[in-house]
């Protein structure tokens, strides 16, 4: 695993600056409404609980948030409602009681396409390319709301995953699993959001491109991108975590920085095999 990791958890809090003015909109570079409270994460899902439709409720007074230029994992056992907290910050499931807002701002009834022009991105675990279309194009369909010259933001993707500027012309249904991840996030990234949320962004790949997608996740907080990210390789991804969020049946169960949680006997022996 790189050498990378150990430097990250609660003692990285730096984040270099965006190339796009800062408080401004991914798609015009107009200034923001909304700005977050002193001391108030970037994104914040408080206490929210809700399910699909009209089921019974899967989140229970559940919250998660991520601070500017970090990144914030929620981990879990299987059917602890972690992508379901994903979705419900991302507007996809009904929300019944507590709020999520965006740089301060009540987002909770907004549509997911609403949250993309605001600076969200979704990356979702499946799929998540158009598989019939090259690369280029699905970069290109990342950037459907913009109205500015997206070639530079295509470079940064190009040197973010060199490997997709070489099969830029191939169809992306032609790629490893661990390429069309790559294919997603840069798709993601075509928004130029504040904010990227990837849903299991490591399923199914192998370890050696596990630790390569989880390096490149690094290097994008690093531009002050926050990033929201459920995981199953729990241990890992606490290794890269700036904040760590433990749920159980929609709850949660334990909640610190990455360093905090593996270092948790009651997290190590529950959730991190010992």
């Amino acid at each position: 695993m790189s050498d990378t990791y150990s430097d990250r958890g609660s003692n990285d809090l730096s984040a270099t600056k965006s190339n796009r003015p800062v408080g401004t909109t991914p798609q015009t570079g107009a200034p923001r409404n909304s700005q977050p409270k002193p001391g108030e994460p970037v994104l914040i899902g408080d206490k929210m609980t809700g399910g699909y439709g009209t089921g019974a409720d899967i989140l229970h007074a559940c919250t998660v948030a991520v601070d500017k230029g970090q990144i914030a994992v929620i981990v879990g056992p299987n059917g602890a409602g972690k992508s379901t907290a994903m979705k419900a910050v991302f507007g996809m499931l009904n929300v019944r009681e507590g709020a999520v807002r965006l740089r301060g701002e009540e987002i909770t009834h907004l549509k997911p396409q609403e949250r993309v022009a605001k600076g969200m991105a979704f990356v979702p675990q499946t799929s998540n390319v158009f598989t019939s279309m090259s690369v280029e194009e699905n970069l290109e369909m990342g950037a459907f709301l913009r109205r500015d010259d997206i070639r530079k933001t295509m470079d940064q993707v190009y040197d973010l995953f060199p490997i997709l500027r070489d099969k830029r012309r191939q169809a992306a249904g032609e790629l490893s699993g661990g390429q069309r991840q790559q294919v997603a996030v840069g798709r993601a990234l075509m928004t130029q959001p504040q904010v990227l949320m990837l849903d299991e962004p490591t399923a199914g790949v192998s370890p050696i491109v596990m630790d390569e997608l989880f390096d490149r996740i690094i290097e994008v907080a690093r531009t002050g991108i926050s990033i929201l990210m459920v995981e199953q390789n729990a241990r890992q991804a606490l290794e890269i975590a700036d904040r760590g969020y433990v749920l159980v049946q929609g709850a949660n169960a334990f909640t610190g920085t990455g360093k905090e949680l593996l270092a948790n006997p009651d997290v190590r022996r529950s959730f991190l095999g010992g």
